[in-house]
């Protein structure tokens, strides 16, 4: 992974994220090859549990508009904006896996996965201040955004291709809005950059355990009930995963969403830029 020195990708990217927002009927589901898509397991399994954790934003999307209660701003477009956009993707994608996979009970895997994931949904693991709370969400929104951007690129199917590059477009400009709350935040809460760096290290190191590993287990097990909770099949399935992002992320955009709440001058970029990146190469090079 390399350090970002260009501003025109992020820049053509944040101007896709301003287009007016579309419709799950905006897809043509009727025009998928349904019989050429069937058989790729990758794409089941990447669209389908992406599927599950979209669908459960609900549950963490509450815990924010309590934290941010008192600040009417953040917790109506919260409300009115994010969660929206976040359970529509999840209706999007259960949708496409509804279509080209029509015998996978999707809402009985979804209810069963939904019952242990609820269990991660935890206030006291938010943050301990709203402004290290914001940061967290812009490194999660870093994340998502990288990810479907790595499925747009790896997917050979048009429909799939335009929903995950819709979803990564709505990804980034979520991310614009957590970012401009966690600056005028963190300009009241003083927080000094040791304490920033801190929340962006340790939401990184998570971001790839509870949420994708609970959503494979389930799609799993319904999936392929023989295997359900085999540790080798979920391991060869999330290699084949962790492949697809791996070999198709942008690595520079990526470095340079995670280090921008550190609002480092120049000098300082490329310094910090190197442990930022290994933090990155655990989390999507592994």
């Amino acid at each position: 992974m390399t350090t970002p020195n260009a501003h025109s990708e992020d820049e053509s990217i944040v101007e896709q994220s301003q287009t007016p927002h579309w419709r799950i009927e905006d897809l043509a589901f009727s025009t998928i090859d349904v019989a050429a898509v069937r058989s790729d397991e990758n794409l089941f399994y990447l669209a389908t549990c992406a599927s599950f954790v979209e669908s459960g934003s609900d549950l963490y999307t509450q815990n924010l508009i309590a934290y941010y209660g008192d600040d009417p701003e953040i917790s109506d477009w919260l409300t009115h904006h994010w969660e929206v956009e976040e359970l529509q993707h999840g209706n999007a994608l259960r949708a496409y896996v509804a279509h080209v996979w029509p015998e996978f009970e999707w809402q009985i895997a979804y209810n069963d996965f939904l019952e242990e994931y609820s269990r991660y949904c935890k206030v006291e693991l938010l943050e301990p201040s709203k402004a290290l709370e914001m940061v967290a969400r812009c490194v999660v929104e870093t994340g998502t955004a990288t990810f479907y951007q790595a499925l747009a690129r790896s997917s050979t199917e048009p429909v799939m291709r335009n929903l995950a590059t819709r979803i990564a477009n709505d990804e980034v400009n979520h991310y614009k809005h957590f970012f401009r709350y966690f600056r005028r935040l963190r300009q009241k809460e003083g927080l000094s950059r040791r304490h920033i760096f801190g929340a962006l290290s340790r939401r990184t190191l998570e971001m790839k355990t509870e949420d994708s590993a609970c959503a494979l287990r389930h799609v799993l097990k319904f999936r392929d009930p023989k295997h359900a909770g085999d540790p080798v099949r979920l391991k060869e399935i999330s290699a084949m995963m962790n492949t697809t992002v791996r070999v198709n992320l942008r690595a520079d955009m990526t470095i340079k969403m995670m280090m921008r709440p550190l609002d480092l001058p120049p000098v300082l970029q490329t310094i910090v830029a190197y442990p930022v990146t290994q933090i990155m190469n655990k989390v999507f090079l592994r």
